[in-house]
């Protein structure tokens, strides 16, 4: 799911050839982002996109060659004045009169080549990696081997030959982009790269390094340079194997612009490091073409501003919101003077609402997470981890926001209950930490769920949770407090992956144990038909209950446990089922049997599954770790797929000893009801749910307070 969907689209022709554009937001000035070699298509921004519009207009385009953009033949429709040409239809089209440019390698060149003959069109111009030949050598491995050439090797640099182009094209663009990603832990933005560059063909790509240009001699290159009149951003990774660093520098002295080099990064740096590209970016925008603004502001002197928090609930179903307000609940009792302002998204934002809480009023700007979640998955399965792996742009997006709001620094704390992109990218740029900073999880480390039939799941799982492992280590104290929401025994007794430490082992290390969050005192939901009869649910009859957590996910399992539910009351006609939809599917949407009541998003739903004679959930923690706290029969059914369900709740759940797993593939009706009629008469055995979990984390929290 993108971050962040156009506000206009559309195709612009010259002489029969289409060039696909979109258009971002509505401020000023516009932002045009360039298109490049046409192995990478204008996806290539999509870090970028999110962020800039939110502050000015934005338009990209797929070059020839790529995305939804036509494919000519021959050399010329390749060439620099084509595309030349294309970007001026686009702006055109657009209603672009002048813009601020961005561009990456080649398509540096082309922007130069506006930007000395339109100079009025060129506001600005941001250059990665200037593909300007001829300024400086390219890297002598271009030129190790022939690209025209059979050769007797397709080994390294090699692969840069026509020949083994059209032979393995999937393996050229494979080696593509593993050198334009020279960082550790770089998977997703290389698989992104060799996803855009499939959607192009051999013969395109060896087409277009034919195509003719005017720049032919170093003369050419440095005098276009020269004409170049508006303010530049050179920013140019030290490891980049395409563009050598020798020429960032000179294109910076031809244009008079500022060189800004990346110690560390490859060729594209606006997909791996894309937090500190978005604010050079912006910054450079702001001053180059940004007109000053009277506009009123307010300082508050520092003694004098209230004492501030500011919690990042995740919106991934309901649980940490409910375990967030406990924890809120507990730490204001110690810390009267302190005020919470949430960052949170819906459906938490509709409970926070409910509560009477504080929501940041920019809360709403956020990209969607609970949404993608649900675009993910299929009858109850979610491949969790590629999912989450294709959260990154909606992460990138989501952080930039939470830096936008935090860095003044007018809170005094900031705490994330798994606030995954900004736990990350705080690691990856630690000098934005302007507050004390709590990390809260019930889960630690990627598990793979299919090790044998999909290996690299198992080894992308590993190398994420080394790059956790390697983060921690190296910024200790970035996390003020690192809180797990359990006990030790509570996790896998599992590795990180081949040559990382236990999950256990490492935990005790670097988290602090603070054990199950409820909110609620579960020794007040101990008596089920006092609770029945101040519900209005009444006694003398079997209640069931079946819950399935706050996505649309759940559809499948509900349809399950509704067929099972009418079996059942063939030989317990009696029974009564309570079915909670949550607050994203309509109950309506559900078919009706006799005997069933259905709901969609119910407050405080522990107090009704505290009711229940058995019940059946998904197998998400929360929902069934209050039915443990309040001593209910139940079956958990885990998502396909899902490493979490699969791995970390299924493990607390057996410690617990709440061992009544189910498995959806075999859940027929026959099962269901089965299950039901076991649960209704075998008594339970759990060990006892911690009643404090709440008030030991507050007690953590407050201390970085000075309470």
């Amino acid at each position: 799911m993108r971050a962040r969907h156009p506000d206009q689209a559309g195709r612009v022709e010259r002489g029969g050839v289409r060039i696909y554009y979109e258009v971002f937001g509505a401020g000023a000035p516009t932002v045009l982002l360039m298109p490049t070699f046409p192995i990478v298509h204008s996806r290539m921004w999509k870090a970028q996109v999110p962020y800039l519009a939110h502050r000015y207009r934005v338009v990209a385009f797929d070059p020839r060659g790529n995305g939804r953009s036509d494919r000519p033949a021959g050399p010329e429709a390749y060439g620099d004045e084509e595309a030349l040409a294309d970007t001026l239809a686009v702006m055109e089209a657009t209603g672009t009169a002048e813009a601020v440019f961005a561009a990456l390698c080649s398509g540096v060149r082309l922007s130069t080549l506006v930007a000395a003959r339109h100079p009025d069109r060129v506001l600005g111009l941001i250059a990665f990696a200037p593909g300007m030949p001829f300024i400086a050598p390219a890297h002598p491995h271009w030129n190790r081997h022939s690209f025209e050439d059979v050769l007797d090797t397709d080994e390294g640099w090699a692969k840069h030959n026509r020949h083994y182009m059209l032979r393995d094209f999937r393996g050229y663009v494979e080696w593509h982009s593993g050198w334009m990603t020279p960082e550790p832990h770089s998977t997703k933005l290389s698989d992104d790269l060799v996803a855009w560059g499939l959607d192009t063909t051999a013969e395109t790509l060896i087409t277009r390094l034919h195509a003719p240009s005017p720049v032919k001699t170093k003369e050419d290159a440095e005098a276009l340079c020269r004409q170049v009149r508006c303010p530049v951003l050179v920013i140019h990774g030290d490891r980049d194997e395409c563009q050598p660093m020798d020429r960032g520098n000179r294109y910076a002295e031809l244009t008079g612009g500022r060189l800004v080099v990346l110690e560390g990064s490859g060729h594209a740096p606006m997909g791996r490091h894309p937090v500190r590209v978005n604010l050079l970016m912006s910054d450079f925008i702001t001053s180059a073409a940004v007109r000053p603004r009277t506009a009123r502001t307010t300082w508050h002197r520092a003694l004098a501003r209230p004492r501030r928090a500011l919690f990042v609930s995740s919106s991934i179903g309901l649980g940490h919101i409910q375990r967030d307000l406990a924890i809120a609940r507990e730490l204001r009792a110690l810390v009267p003077d302190l005020e919470i302002h949430w960052w949170a998204q819906h459906p938490a934002a509709q409970v926070l609402e409910a509560a009477g809480e504080i929501i940041h009023p920019q809360s709403h700007l956020q990209a969607p997470e609970t949404a993608h979640w649900e675009e993910e998955a299929t009858e109850h399965e979610l491949q969790a981890f590629y999912a989450f792996r294709r959260l990154d742009e909606i992460f990138v997006a989501n952080f930039m926001l939470f830096h936008d709001i935090t860095r003044d620094g007018t809170y005094d704390l900031w705490i994330g209950d798994e606030a995954w992109e900004v736990d990350y990218f705080l690691h990856e740029n630690p000098e934005l930490k302007c507050a004390p900073y709590v990390w809260l999880t019930d889960v630690i480390g990627f598990l793979p769920v299919d090790p044998d039939g999909d290996p690299r799941e198992a080894a992308l799982c590993a190398d994420y949770n080394a790059e956790m492992i390697e983060q921690r280590a190296r910024y200790p104290r970035l996390r003020d407090l690192s809180l797990y929401v359990g006990e030790y025994e509570e996790l896998p007794d599992a590795s990180f992956g081949p040559g990382l430490p236990g999950i256990r082992a490492w935990a005790r290390d670097w988290y602090t144990p603070v054990g199950y969050v409820l909110p609620f005192d579960p020794a007040q939901y101990r008596d089920p038909a006092a609770l029945r009869r101040r519900l209005g649910y009444g006694t003398g009859y079997p209640l069931v209950f079946a819950a399935v957590g706050g996505t649309r996910i759940g559809r499948g399992l509900l349809g399950r446990v509704i067929d099972g539910f009418a079996q059942l009351r063939e030989t317990m006609p009696e029974a009564q089922l309570v079915l909670i939809a949550g607050p994203r599917l309509d109950p309506h949407d559900l078919p009706d049997v006799p005997g069933m009541a259905k709901c969609g998003y119910v407050h405080n739903l522990f107090e009704h599954l505290a009711c229940a004679d058995a019940a059946i959930a998904q197998g998400g923690l929360t929902t069934t770790m209050e039915l443990v706290a309040t001593r209910r029969p139940f079956a958990y059914v885990p998502l396909r797929r899902h490493w979490e369900q699969q791995h970390h709740v299924d493990a607390r759940l057996r410690f617990y000893g709440a061992a009544n797993r189910l498995e959806y593939e075999s859940l027929t009706p026959a099962r269901v009801a089965e299950t039901l009629r076991r649960l209704l008469a075998a008594p339970v055995r759990y060990r006892e749910v911690p009643r404090d979990g709440a008030r030991r984390a507050a007690r953590e929290i407050a201390g970085l307070l000075g309470r």
